[in-house]
């Protein structure tokens, strides 16, 4: 090899990983949750401290209670403390040593238990202790610091609201403000009467009110930190800081920053048992713990990889969301309880499951794993009994049940199935045949089908395709009448003006189907009429319209149904994006292949905002366009919780708002995926508020489709790989 020839074998290296990135371990927030039994009415939580081992204790009225095997029980490890009922309990500055408050005396089983105190019953509620092991004890409004031999007793003119240490110093909180205590001098550092929550770190004073928080320099006391007020919520119930970042417990869930700029925000069941926090506090892993009244919710960070993210949604996949081949919504008889789900038929099964199907094309393609092939024509052979199980010829249905068992739309949706054993739904609608032509299509391109195998891909396009061309290109359903939203037909679609999209968009999904047919069968006659609806009805020059073009277009009325009433509608580009995909690679010429890669690109511009990773890896493999922090981004934030809990973002103050616009941008800046609802793909992300009540679960196609078409592209290049 010349030198060179190495020369240009290197920069086109470069070039490629320029445009890829590796797959490195990252920390992935998931919650665990653990409930407390109560041992009694009214338990009360009242505070809570991780020690030096890491143990997670808290403080309520009816004991102390501590993490032990994953659950959150009453702390009987030293048998003279285990009946007992502390008052308080603290930590020493910078050691992370318990110590206990009791009625009249004080104890802590380090330093071989010699720390020990007494005093008169009751006359003390709050206790610190200072990195050389003085402590502070506090009652309504006085005060008391014992150590080295010495007693200081201050009393106040004001109540005492909290007492913390700091280094060898320790702090009160008044009605207002902190004072310091440093032997038998006590000195106000903070004019404040508003304050909810406080704590220290990196030698700064970090303290919130009813406005929001900011910080103090331990040195000379002065502003370290301007008052902030963009934040999740306020006011904070509690302030905790580890390693650099900042965390606020709040009535309304708990929040962390780094810059005092940018806030993660954890609320919501996804999270947290409850939303009002009572308390916030962080192992020496900088795991975070919040303190609610059902018990202790932690947000774990796991280091894992996109691989390792993508093995567990598979696992799941394959453990609990597959109903007969198809993708089955999980439905809960109680919120996140799975030990009470069942699988059931949806709308959309067809397209749900070729998310899923997807994922194992490209799966198969980049591994060869004959175990993805295997699964892929497990689900193939679903959307074939679409087709074999009503008696219409090529009518593909929505989905199907045994009969009797059928949950999804209502009663004059389905139809019994040839057999008498089974239903199947009509009303099939285009979002079903994108599915049906992006599986035949990839499936086709990737899978090292057999002879046989590829007869029953494009035997399964050929036969819905005559469908709809022998019904004047309609989806026609048992009664004799076209589908509401299977149709294709020019009348139909160039009813529409250029401004809604339904015309652009009927346009490029039959031309994409037309096309696929013809390259699997070989048959002239979907040639001849991809060109027939191009040069009598305009049909290429629909899939050209710009889509800066689509805009609000109310009133349009067809055959008394209002068609463009009403904003974007998300479901249209989760369409397009897995129709560009067999436009572009089907296309009957280069002409036509460069003409669609441009209206590709433009409907990527127009989705940027967005940042869905599926959509940029599928214009990177057509258009050749991405935005790959975007990728980068999505898949590493994608939750791992699939429930679908209710979450709320809208009174949040750290958002910029946008005015109401045609595509239900509310936010100037996307969420990350881990703060909104989860949903499909087909979904706006910008909604603040949504959910389902805990009672479904989505099962993770979601995010298993976009890894593997990335990893497909050499977009993500495993970390053994990456040179």
């Amino acid at each position: 090899m010349s030198r060179w020839t190495l020369v240009i074998l290197l920069l086109s290296t470069n070039i490629l990983y320029a445009q890829s990135f590796a797959d490195q371990s990252f920390r992935q927030p998931v919650s665990i949750k653990y409930p407390v039994e109560s041992t009694g009415a009214g338990l009360q939580m009242q505070k809570m401290v991780v020690d030096r081992n890491d143990n997670v204790l808290a403080l309520t009225n009816q004991g102390l209670y501590i993490i032990i095997e994953d659950e959150l029980v009453p702390d009987q490890r030293y048998r003279p403390l285990a009946d007992r009922k502390p008052v308080d309990i603290t930590l020493q500055s910078e050691t992370g040593i318990l110590y206990y408050l009791y009625e009249d005396h004080y104890l802590s089983n380090a330093y071989a238990g010699k720390p020990y105190g007494t005093f008169e019953s009751r006359k003390y509620s709050r206790i610190a202790v200072n990195r050389s092991g003085a402590v502070l004890l506090s009652g309504e409004n006085y005060c008391t610091i014992v150590g080295d031999n010495q007693q200081y007793t201050h009393m106040l003119e004001e109540p005492v609201r909290g007492i913390k240490s700091h280094g060898n110093d320790f702090f009160l909180l008044t009605e207002t403000g902190i004072y310091r205590l440093r032997g038998d001098e006590i000195k106000q550092v903070v004019d404040d009467p508003a304050i909810t929550a406080w704590t220290f770190g990196d030698d700064k004073l970090f303290i919130a009110n009813q406005e929001g928080y900011y910080a103090l320099s331990t040195g000379n006391w002065k502003e370290a930190e301007g008052l902030r007020t963009a934040l999740p919520v306020i006011p904070a119930t509690s302030l905790t800081y580890h390693n650099g970042k900042l965390w606020g417990g709040s009535a309304m869930g708990m929040y962390s920053t780094r810059d005092f700029e940018d806030y993660r925000y954890y609320a919501s069941r996804r999270w947290l048992q409850d939303d009002l926090v009572v308390d916030v506090t962080l192992d020496s892993e900088g795991n975070a713990y919040a303190l609610t009244e059902k018990g202790i919710s932690e947000v774990h960070f796991r280091s894992m990889t996109l691989k390792d993210k993508a093995d567990h949604f598979y696992e799941r996949i394959r453990k609990r969301h597959l109903r007969y081949g198809l993708i089955g919504e999980v439905r809960m008889r109680e919120p996140g309880d799975y030990s009470t789900m069942e699988m059931t038929d949806t709308d959309n099964d067809g397209l749900w499951t070729s998310f899923y199907l997807g994922s194992e094309v490209f799966r198969y393609a980049v591994t060869g794993d004959p175990e993805a092939r295997r699964n892929a024509l497990e689900s193939f052979e679903a959307f074939e009994r679409l087709i074999s199980i009503n008696p219409l010829d090529g009518f593909p249905a929505r989905t199907f049940e045994r009969k009797g068992f059928r949950l999804s739309g209502g009663p004059d949706d389905w139809r019994p199935g040839v057999d008498g054993e089974w239903e199947w739904k009509g009303t099939t609608s285009s979002d079903e045949f994108v599915a049906y032509i992006w599986v035949a299509g990839i499936m086709n391109q990737l899978l090292d089908l057999d002879r046989e195998e590829k007869r029953r891909v494009a035997r399964f396009i050929d036969q819905i395709m005559t469908h709809i061309i022998d019904n004047d290109y309609y989806f026609v359903d048992i009664h004799g009448e076209p589908t509401l939203w299977g149709r294709w037909n020019p009348e139909y679609i160039n009813w529409y003006p250029e401004t809604i999209v339904d015309r652009k968009l009927g346009s490029t999904t039959i031309t994409a189907g037309l096309q696929l047919a013809y390259t699997l069968t070989g048959k002239e006659r979907y040639k001849r009429e991809m060109y027939r609806l191009f040069n009598d009805h305009g049909y290429l020059d629909n899939i050209k319209i710009p889509l800066e073009k689509i805009g609000s277009t109310p009133g349009y009325i067809y055959k008394g149904h209002n068609m463009g009433e009403g904003g974007w509608n998300h479901s249209d580009d989760e369409m397009a994006f897995l129709t560009y995909w067999v436009l572009y690679h089907y296309a009957l010429n280069d002409e036509l292949k460069q003409a669609y890669g441009k209206v590709i690109a433009d409907h990527w511009a127009i989705e940027k905002p967005e940042r869905n990773a599926l959509w940029n890896l599928i214009t990177r493999g057509t258009a050749g366009n991405i935005d790959l922090e975007s990728v980068k981004w999505h898949l590493r934030e994608f939750q791992l919780d699939m429930v679908r809990w209710d979450i709320k973002n809208a009174h949040r103050k750290d958002l910029e708002y946008l005015e109401p616009n045609f595509r239900a941008q509310t936010t100037k800046e996307l969420l990350p995926p881990g703060e909104r609802e989860t949903a499909r793909h087909n979904a706006n992300p910008f909604k603040l508020d949504a959910g389902h009540g805990g009672l479904r679960s989505l099962a993770g196609d979601e995010y298993l489709l976009p890894y593997w078409l990335g990893r497909y592209l050499n977009i993500i290049v495993p970390t053994s790989d990456k040179k």
